[in-house]
């Protein structure tokens, strides 16, 4: 058995970016998903072989449609994912990854509800990938590198790249700056719906879906439809040009989901012909690197052992109430910049 694990340890470590890439190329599930974790790992030499892995599938990367999906907790997203993606697979021809976000464990910072095993029907069919990846507490609940797995999984081929985050808040924010088509699902009957959601969220969707349209449900989902399509008027025109729908679907009954698809698909129409399609992924990209340089910036900061040392004492002294956050900050600042 040890020599199997260290055979095993070797052909890991013997990898390249290059191997990556063309196995990624091909097809390979398996070292798609060892490229994730990967770019997952804070190991400095996996993040070295990540990085080059990224710029190799940079060129095939792009010719996908991103989705993000989120919604209040119950919602049934990942039984809407796997009836979406069902559809898409049979009827349309489609090639599905699934980047389902998990809560965090704050003991092991592992995922907590392993969405893979939420979705039998689609994780047992070959034309789609998905990938649970712990949110370990990032803004919105995105996976750190959420992004880059997109390019690797566009890379392998997939077309239509369906992002499910972990609910509803301001920072689903960061969601929408990662995808094309942002949707919002949604129950009825469940109390005060608009009263329940917060304005900076339905402000970014592009289209609101009552899931749950079933059985008893039926009247209260069109009674919601009314109440929403209301409420989208209030807020102000996209840039795009694109009026946000509003729809009701079954995703346990697959009723209405090609519905669903067929407001994506006059979304992805609309935007590409009047170029805001482009222009937002332009935009997107502009935000990454600025975010990137950020994470940079930070990640240096805290990593200076003078800092780290200063900052011992300013945390005591700010704690005790004997210096301002404001001022103990320029403190270390002007430090690091010394």
């Amino acid at each position: 058995m040890k020599n199997i694990n260290k055979i095993t340890l070797k052909t890991k470590k013997s990898l390249t970016a290059k191997d990556y890439f063309d196995g990624i190329k091909k097809g390979n599930r398996a070292l798609l998903s060892k490229a994730i974790t990967l770019i997952e790992s804070s190991n400095l030499k996996h993040q070295e072989i990540a990085e080059e892995l990224i710029e190799l599938c940079l060129p095939l990367s792009g010719n996908s449609v991103r989705i993000g999906i989120t919604g209040v907790p119950g919602v049934g997203k990942s039984t809407f994912i796997e009836a979406l993606g069902s559809y898409l697979i049979e009827e349309k021809g489609k090639q599905i990854a699934v980047l389902a976000i998990d809560p965090s464990s704050k003991k092991s910072h592992g995922s907590i509800l392993g969405d893979k095993t939420r979705m039998n029907k689609l994780s047992v069919n070959d034309k789609a990938f998905i990938r649970p990846s712990p949110s370990s507490g990032t803004l919105g609940g995105v996976a750190k590198a959420t992004r880059e797995t997109t390019i690797l999984c566009e890379a392998a081929g997939y077309d239509t790249i369906l992002i499910e985050t972990v609910g509803v808040g301001q920072s689903e924010i960061e969601v929408k700056s990662m995808v094309d088509f942002f949707l919002l699902l949604m129950l009825a009957g469940a109390g005060d719906e608009l009263q329940g959601i917060k304005r900076g969220i339905m402000e970014i969707a592009d289209a609101v879906v009552i899931n749950k349209a079933d059985s008893d449900n039926i009247d209260n989902a069109k009674m919601a439809v009314r109440e929403y399509k209301n409420a989208m008027h209030l807020f102000p025109a996209n840039d795009n040009g694109w009026i946000p729908k509003v729809e009701s679907c079954s995703a346990i009954e697959d009723k209405n989901i090609n519905k669903v698809w067929d407001i994506i698909e006059s979304f992805t129409n609309h935007t590409i012909v009047n170029n805001s399609f482009s222009e937002n992924r332009r935009k997107q990209s502009k935000f990454w690197l600025e975010h990137a340089i950020n994470t940079s910036l930070m990640n240096l900061f805290y990593a200076d052992e003078q800092i780290k040392n200063q900052l011992i004492d300013l945390e005591k002294s700010v704690s005790e109430g004997e210096t301002s956050p404001f001022k103990a900050a320029k403190e270390l600042i002007a430090s690091f910049k010394s």
